[in-house]
């Protein structure tokens, strides 16, 4: 597991070690925002998880629960997998997401009917 990003080690695209450049890291790898996003609600076990991720791999999944494990973001117990207290806190960050890509939406002229059809 020693490539997981991790605060004050060289990632992805930068060789600083800058707590933000090692959030961006693992938040850019393939799936990890999903995974948050998933577990919103509360604990989900391994399948439900899978399947609410479109089916992603087994693998890439336990890779990513890793990782974000690793981070404090996610824990497991026997209900399954749920946001820690940190997992919360970012997951507080994903409106901000959702307004600039609405408004990123608007300047690429798609009609909100479209822009809001995944919430």
């Amino acid at each position: 597991m020693s490539d997981i990003p991790r605060p004050g080690r060289p990632v992805r695209g930068s060789i600083t070690g800058k707590p933000i450049m090692a959030l961006l890291d693992l938040l850019g790898r393939r799936w990890a925002l999903r995974i948050i996003w998933e577990l919103r609600d509360g604990p989900l076990s391994f399948r439900d998880l899978q399947a609410r991720c479109d089916g992603m791999s087994s693998s890439v999944l336990n890779q990513r629960l890793a990782e974000l494990r690793a981070a404090w973001i996610v824990e497991q117990d026997d209900n399954g997998y749920w946001l820690t207290v940190e997992g919360e806190e970012l997951l507080l960050a994903y409106p901000a997401f959702q307004a600039w890509a609405d408004r990123w939406a608007e300047r690429e002229g798609m009609t909100k009917r479209q822009n809001t059809s995944d919430r």
